[in-house]
């Protein structure tokens, strides 16, 4: 055998070789009998919390839905990001353009481990590397509450999104470096509880990391500076650091902040703006008790200076 065939021969192989590595590193990984046990039976009065916690309604109702339209879960929303658009799909009841027809077991391996169905890995746009924090229990509670919504026909447009981005079986590498259970804040074991219950709503079901914390290259959130504030994710706005640092909320007590998810009045009676008003609406529907909790976490957060770029002042603009 020749130089070149023998050369040949050996690019062959190594492109099968790292094929096949490839193939095996971004392998969806669904949940484990075990954690599938934690499921039971769910509750749907518990799962009606969960919902408006999760936000669920605000990327997948149809957009500018009010009122009992918010229960239309049709989607259809488009985020545009760097990586392209994302649409939000329709995880109505139907059982062909929603989810109707997803078991229980389906609906928490997309919740908590970015997994659809028919196996193929689900992109971060759907928050589910903050949901990887939620309580088995608290999903199957989310989804026996779902069941009670109704079916809306129509499937949404797919993403459009540009190479690499576009080949869904790369997401699995990127899983494997940021897909996590842990909390990101370690809170002292003697912590109260308020605080330890605002942590897992925060960092959890409430996923507020996911547009008040910078993002890498890669897009995942991070952590060293958490909840700092970020460039929002469309347009040059930005979205608020909601830390103690400077430049953040360490001027409001928790009574401030719990009083700000109930009402939308924030302590110098400004009032909510921009896509947080949607989000300080279903923090509205939550009890007393759960936005003290978020309250007590927030204030328990390590304070960072602001995690977006100063904003320009009109002189630099016009200049």
């Amino acid at each position: 055998m020749g130089i070149v065939a023998r050369l040949a021969s050996g690019a062959v192989a190594l492109c099968a070789v790292g094929g096949a590595t490839f193939w095996f590193l971004t392998a969806p990984v669904r949940l484990e009998p075990e954690e599938l046990a934690g499921l039971g039976t769910g509750d749907a009065a518990k799962g009606e919390r969960i919902f408006w916690a999760g936000g669920c309604a605000s990327c997948h109702a149809r957009p500018n839905a009010e009122g009992d339209a918010k229960l239309e879960l049709a989607g259809g929303l488009e985020l545009k990001t760097p990586f392209g658009t994302f649409v939000a799909p329709n995880i109505s009841q139907d059982e062909n353009d929603g989810i109707g027809a997803w078991s229980a077991e389906d609906f928490a391996n997309a919740v908590i481990r970015g997994v659809s169905p028919s196996g193929q890995h689900l992109y971060p746009a759907f928050p589910y590397t903050s949901y990887a924090r939620m309580k088995p229990a608290d999903v199957a509670d989310l989804y026996v509450f779902m069941k009670t919504l109704p079916a809306v026909s129509g499937k949404t447009p797919d993403h459009s999104l540009s190479f690499p981005f576009n080949i869904r079986r790369g997401v699995g590498l990127w899983k494997r470096l940021y897909l996590t259970t842990e909390p990101v804040v370690t809170l002292d074991e003697a912590a109260p509880e308020p605080a330890m219950l605002g942590r897992y709503l925060v960092e959890g079901p409430g996923h507020c990391g996911e547009c008040h914390t910078p993002r890498e290259f890669s897009g995942a959130a991070r952590a060293s500076q958490w909840l700092a504030g970020a460039t929002a994710a469309e347009g040059d706005g930005i979205v608020p650091n909601i830390t103690s640092g400077e430049g953040g909320i360490g001027g409001w007590s928790e009574d401030d902040i719990a009083n700000y998810l109930e009402t939308g009045f924030t302590p110098d009676y400004d009032s909510v703006g921009g896509s947080m008003v949607e989000v300080q609406k279903n923090m509205a529907r939550l009890t007393a008790e759960d936005r003290a909790a978020i309250a007590a976490y927030l204030k328990a957060v390590p304070p960072h200076p602001n995690g977006f770029p100063p904003r320009k002042t009109q002189q630099a603009v016009t200049e």
